[in-house]
């Protein structure tokens, strides 16, 4: 199980992560790229507002990409199977790997455009599928700690990429169109082990009736021993089923008895992509200076917060099933909500006291604990918990598509948040933290050890009310 899990997160979440940590590095790289390919070009200068179009462009497609790939991903998932559309979904990130590496010898930059932009379906499909098979592989007992390898594989991919970004490695004049194309290592990595691992036991039964091939995959990942237990479990959920084809995204929007189970994943994700993550990244270089980092340190200063998002990662892994999935996330609102107040105090005061920024320094590690800790794993774990078989691959198609909306809306309107409220952005971050932490508190029941069936009877109430 523990292989799998590894086989499966390499070239799944891990590409998500890394793929959006590698282009920070060799910015100024392809900007002087982009300069000297359009005047050998049109034998004129590139035009600065052009360029920063150009880039904004580059850097902004992956996240369109990444929305195409959440649409295609239950589709393909359901189709191929999990373990199917993940392999297929390599051939995708080697195509655009090549294309981003030729695209500085050959002098086309429109070929970084189709890269970042097919690497960026390559991502929507890893975290729409990654996370199924993860939720349909573990038994009761391990699901959280199994489904939190998504979280753990994202952030290491988030560090690793700020790792091999240093410029004494492939973040250099040099190195970058490497940087760009290493991201087809992952993708040959999982070609070679994903094949050894069986398909999705919950997939092979209830969607394919190979009521064999379930067994031995059961037997696989749970033992000999413990099998028949998990076994008899999806067996429930079938016969409940009664042939019930797989829904599409649409059909759960009409259908009441998942009503509130994806209001739930819409206010999960929106809250995670808008919990003010992305602010505390965009500030922390701001905040580096400020505590007198040089400008050539603020790179390795950088890498303790991919270290910590990774850290919380593990460690939330290892609580969640001990705790239960409702007091991690709505500790970790709540926490947020606190260190949101910290560094507005911290930021307004900040040229008054020299230990002043020290202050935000430790808040802005103590805020990417918190998120890691709750909202950062949490979530992508309660949307395999929250449906059953035949709602599931439709309900991570909604939540991948709102989360990749939410992306890119909070990249495009967060610099005029910050623009006019300035340090007083993080109060509309504290506000929204506060706000999911109480729907969660009042909506979700605790799902930890209980059947996916167990869960649906939980939602029932809540969604037919006094005729349940």
């Amino acid at each position: 199980l523990f292989l799998a899990v590894c086989a499966v997160g390499i070239g799944g979440t891990f590409q998500y992560g890394y793929n959006v940590s590698i282009i920070n590095a060799p910015t100024q790289h392809i900007h002087r790229f982009l300069n000297e390919t359009w005047s050998s070009r049109y034998h004129k200068e590139l035009n600065p507002d052009l360029l920063t179009f150009i880039w904004s462009v580059i850097a902004s497609i992956f996240s369109l990409g990444g929305l195409c790939g959440a649409l295609i991903g239950g589709g393909m998932a359901i189709r191929l199977g999990r373990k199917g559309a993940l392999l297929v979904n390599n051939i995708i990130a080697i195509v655009a790997s090549i294309l981003m590496g030729i695209s500085f010898p050959t002098g086309l930059f429109e070929l970084l455009i189709v890269g970042r932009f097919l690497i960026g379906i390559n991502s929507g499909v890893g975290l729409c599928v990654q996370p199924l098979y993860f939720g349909e592989v573990a038994p009761k007992h391990l699901r959280g700690g199994v489904a939190m390898g998504s979280s753990i594989f994202l952030t290491g991919g988030i560090l690793t990429g700020q790792i091999i970004g240093l410029r004494e490695l492939l973040g250099g004049e040099r190195h970058w169109p490497l940087l760009l194309s290493s991201s087809c290592f992952p993708a040959f990595a999982q070609l070679l082990f994903l094949p050894w691992f069986p398909e999705s036991p919950r997939y092979l039964l209830i969607d394919r009736g190979d009521e064999l091939s379930c067994a031995k995959a059961l037997k696989r990942f749970h033992g000999s021993s413990e099998y028949r237990r998990e076994m008899e479990d999806i067996q429930r959920e079938c016969f409940a089923l009664d042939g019930e084809k797989p829904k599409k995204p649409w059909q759960l929007f009409t259908d009441r008895g998942v009503r509130w189970q994806l209001i739930t994943v819409i206010v999960m994700t929106m809250g995670q992509q808008l919990s003010g993550i992305n602010a505390i990244y965009f500030y922390a270089t701001y905040i580096f200076k400020q505590a007198g980092i040089s400008a050539e340190k603020i790179p390795y200063v950088t890498l303790g917060t991919g270290a910590c998002e990774c850290l919380t990662a593990l460690t939330c892994g290892l609580l969640i099933d001990y705790l239960g999935r409702r007091v991690l996330i709505i500790g970790g609102y709540l926490l947020m909500t606190l260190w949101s107040v910290v560094l507005t105090f911290s930021l307004t005061y900040q040229e008054l006291y020299s230990w002043v920024p020290y202050v935000s320094m430790t808040s802005i590690f103590a805020f990417i604990l918190s998120f890691g800790l709750g909202p950062g794993g949490i979530t992508n774990t309660l949307t395999a918990e929250l449906f059953i078989q035949s709602s599931r691959p439709a309900a991570y198609m909604i939540g991948g598509t709102v989360s990749w909306i939410s992306f890119f809306t909070i990249g495009m309107l967060f610099p005029f948040i910050v623009n006019g409220l300035k340090q007083y952005c993080f109060l509309v971050f504290l506000l929204e933290c506060s706000l999911v932490a109480a729907f969660i508190f009042l909506v979700i029941p605790e799902t930890k050890n209980k059947s996916f069936l167990e869960i649906k009877k939980e939602f029932h109430k809540l969604n037919f009310g006094r005729n349940a």
